[in-house]
């Protein structure tokens, strides 16, 4: 591991130094893992004295424990090892869909530790579905201290007000459950486009560096795209960055509305065209939700996925026209469903449509990645509050 060292500035207080190293030191101990107090010596460039002052400051502030010890000798100060307490807190990280709400508990290191599941119909009572969200959190959370909640939700988040703001037919209890379990728990409740979620996850778990730029492209029950420029997110001016399922791309000639994107490339793509594509291809496909397109991807024939290939191309080809990312991720059910056979298929499509050199690769987070970005966002927000222990 590359590492910065500690350079808190001339002008810099004692206090704001020793923050400076204190970060530094919690964020080497959860790369890193465990490790002794001339391990954290040789990675910061501290003094030895520096260091034993961290650790006793980390230590009184219930970050950081003792968690054995190394060596041969395997006794006396130098040889302890220390680790993150990672279950002085915990996060939770929901995902929230049209047709189901899920929930992944997890400690301060991102291990996972509960995770719930609960089905919603279209036609449920939205106050009860409201309330079914909020006990399925509360029993996943159980008597674990919780810290802070990050939601993944369709549609656009309002960046002034931090406000779900539903497009198309997508029902409005999503809102009122994030509001409602952030009146009654009390702890930081943040929001995020389900899709962006997508996008931090495959962030962290491919490692990407950190000017890394690419364009998470979801395909599943719809069809959405996460924008990471240099490092950063994108959420445009409105946070409609990556509604992509509104490009005026369609099979009908029609165009979509504001509110409806059934003509755009939504219905090219997402999961109803999918299956209607595949048994136009005379596969047997059982229903046009996302788990059914994601079969029809496992078991189609080369013919139906080229041509499913061509229409995700399309769509990536007006991406890149705009972005020149230089990397398209296929991610969602069928994206992920497709892997390395349908993103080879879409880059072939795409190189014939487009001048720009783009690579195109499946997903790294083939299950659970809006899950999984939410309790990465959750555990980013505690660690910086948690991490800052007063000098």
């Amino acid at each position: 591991m590359t590492v910065t060292r500690a350079q808190p500035g001339r002008n810099a207080s004692p206090r704001t130094a020793r923050a400076i190293n204190d970060r530094l030191a919690l964020r080497l101990l959860q790369d890193e893992g465990p490790l002794t107090a001339a391990q954290l010596k040789e990675l910061t460039g501290m003094s030895r004295p520096s260091v034993a002052d961290l650790v006793e400051r980390l230590q009184d502030s219930g970050l950081i424990e003792v968690v054995g010890e190394s060596g041969a000798a395997r006794r006396g100060p130098n040889a302890r090892v220390y680790g993150i307490v990672a279950d002085r807190a915990h996060v939770a990280g929901l995902d929230v869909r049209v047709d189901s709400i899920g929930v992944e508990i997890a400690d301060l290191l991102g291990r996972t530790v509960a995770r719930a599941d609960l089905a919603v119909s279209t036609d449920a009572d939205p106050a009860r579905t409201i309330e079914s969200g909020i006990g399925l959190l509360l029993g996943a959370v159980g008597d674990r201290p919780l810290h802070t909640v990050a939601f993944g939700a369709p549609g656009l988040i309002n960046p002034v007000t931090g406000r779900l703001s539903t497009t198309g037919e997508l029902p409005a209890w999503h809102g009122d459950l994030v509001d409602e379990v952030r009146n009654r728990l009390g702890v930081p409740v943040l929001l995020e486009n389900e899709v962006n979620l997508a996008a931090v996850a495959e962030q962290r778990v491919r490692g990407a560096a950190a000017g890394d730029t690419f364009v998470l492209l979801w395909i599943g029950g719809g069809v959405g795209a996460a924008l990471v420029l240099e490092g950063r997110l994108r959420r445009g001016n409105s946070g409609g960055a990556g509604e992509v399922g509104f490009l005026p791309i369609s099979l009908t000639g029609r165009l979509p509305t504001s509110t409806n994107c059934d003509d755009g490339f939504h219905g090219l793509a997402g999961s109803r065209a999918v299956c209607d594509l595949a048994r136009a291809h005379g596969l047997s496909v059982d229903g046009c939700d996302a788990a059914a397109a994601a079969e029809a991807v496992r078991v189609g024939t080369p013919a139906f996925l080229d041509e499913l290939a061509a229409r995700i191309a399309v769509g990536a080809a007006a991406v890149c026209a705009v972005l020149d990312p230089g990397q398209v991720v296929l991610a969602g059910e069928v994206g992920s469903a497709g892997g390395s056979d349908l993103a080879s298929r879409v880059a072939a499509t795409l190189s014939r449509l487009s001048p720009l050199r783009t690579e195109v690769r499946p997903t790294a987070v083939p299950g659970g990645p809006i899950l999984r970005g939410a309790v990465i966002t959750a555990m980013d927000s505690a660690q910086n509050a948690l991490f800052a222990p007063a000098g």
